[in-house]
């Protein structure tokens, strides 16, 4: 049984065996495979790099320390998950203050910058709309969010990232959405 990893690299069960067997260098490969995917999904649920690599570190070290407990090497992918999101919600648990936004969701949809001009001004207004919106959700729907529209997941998978059932994760994303739009109204 295999593991995917960021859309086409895959992981063996064997390599996550090593890995749990105290093999660092298995490890670190492990990690280098779903570095980019781990910066995406904190930066998106935490609005911006700093907070995001500050609960990926706290991630990799939950990630070391637990991982001879993980039952099943073929659940790496959704136990690793499930450890960052957890991450990213002490990191905002612990945030006091509002910060600037680094990485506008938006922008990490899109994967680039608008070009200048009236266009410009408009993409910019939007973005900003949609990040304050967005910053006004609770962690766990941004991370439903995060899941289902920027890494593009199953409802089945991501009820597995978090550990609920499929009907909680479909009702909890109508709520996470209504809610978006209803800050962007209000915004």
């Amino acid at each position: 049984m295999t593991a995917e990893l960021d859309r086409g690299g895959v992981v063996s069960d064997l390599d996550v065996e090593r890995a749990r067997g105290g093999d660092v260098e298995a490890f670190v490969a492990l990690i280098e495979r779903r570095q980019e995917r781990m910066v995406r999904v904190a930066s998106a649920i935490l609005g911006n790099r700093s907070d995001a690599d500050d609960a990926i570190q706290e991630a990799l070290v939950s990630i070391w320390r637990e991982l001879p407990r993980l039952r099943a090497a073929g659940q790496f992918d959704a136990w690793a998950d499930r450890i960052l999101v957890n991450a990213c919600r002490l990191v905002l648990r612990r945030r006091r203050r509002r910060s600037v936004r680094e990485i506008a969701p938006m922008d990490l949809l899109a994967g680039r910058e608008p070009a200048g001009g009236p266009a410009h001004d408009a993409a910019v207004a939007s973005r900003d709309a949609f990040g304050r919106a967005f910053d006004t959700l609770d962690v766990d729907a941004r991370a439903l969010l995060v899941l289902r529209h920027l890494e593009d997941r199953s409802i089945a998978e991501i009820a597995e990232v978090l550990s609920i059932p499929e009907g909680t994760v479909k009702s909890r994303l109508f709520t996470a959405r209504r809610g978006l739009e209803s800050a962007m109204a209000l915004g």
